[in-house]
């Protein structure tokens, strides 16, 4: 059984402010559909590089997420050329930028 969905404006408010509580540089680079899109959050780490994760649904129909950047970090330009290739093909994204040297997320991440 899948949980219910919360709409994406939702969600990416609540990953604002619990960032905010906890002290992690977070910014919303891209609105998308506020009911329905999907998000990309960009993790920066300094001295490490960026990771980006894409949103996708775990075989319980639950939020998890996949490195769409790979497993390694990599550097800045390819994180926001794998962001532009996705916002081109889907126009309701959202993307996320958490800015955090230890890496924190401040939402539950089950990571695939």
């Amino acid at each position: 059984m899948s949980e219910p969905r919360l709409k994406t404006s939702l969600w990416v408010q609540a990953c604002v402010r619990r960032a905010n509580v906890e002290n992690i540089g977070c910014m919303v680079l891209r609105k998308g559909d506020p009911d329905g899109g999907a998000v990309l959050v960009k993790l920066l780490q300094a001295g490490t590089g960026c990771t980006v994760l894409a949103e996708t649904r775990a075989p319980d129909g639950g939020r998890a997420w996949v490195r769409g950047t790979g497993a390694a970090p990599v550097d800045e330009a390819a994180a926001d050329a794998y962001i532009e290739r996705n916002r081109r093909i889907d126009p309701d994204l959202w993307v996320v930028e958490i800015d955090d040297r230890a890496g924190r997320l401040p939402f539950d991440a089950r990571i695939l």
